[in-house]
C-alpha cells in the first residue's frame, strides 16, 4: 500500500469527466442557493420581528417586498414592472440616495 492518494479523475474518460464536473458545479450551486435561502429567511424574519424605527428603514423593508413582488410579475406585465421602478425612483429621490 502507498501512502499517495490515486486522483481517480485521471483514470476516467472524458465524457465520465464532464459528467462529474457538471456533478460537482450543481451540487455546489444548490448549495449556495440553500445557503442564500437559509440568509434570506433570516432577513425576513429580522424584517418582521424588528419595527422601522424611521421611514429610511420602512422603506428598505418596501424595496424588498416590491422585489419580491417584482420577481413574480410576468414579463409582458411591463405597466406594474414600470409602477414598480417608478416607486424605486421616488424612494432614491426621497431618501437622497442619488
Amino acid at each position: 500500500m502507498t501512502e499517495i492518494p490515486v486522483d481517480l479523475d485521471k483514470h476516467r474518460g472524458m465524457a465520465a469527466q464532464k459528467a462529474t464536473d457538471l456533478r460537482r458545479a450543481l451540487a455546489d450551486v444548490e448549495s449556495q442557493v440553500r445557503e442564500l435561502r437559509e440568509r434570506e429567511a433570516e432577513l425576513e424574519n429580522r424584517m418582521m420581528t424588528v419595527p422601522a424605527m424611521s421611514w429610511p428603514e420602512a422603506a428598505v423593508k418596501a424595496r424588498h417586498l416590491l422585489n419580491l413582488y417584482a420577481a413574480s410579475l410576468p414579463t409582458e406585465d411591463t405597466r406594474h414592472r414600470a409602477l414598480v421602478a417608478a416607486l424605486f425612483d421616488d424612494f432614491v429621490r426621497l431618501t437622497g440616495d442619488n
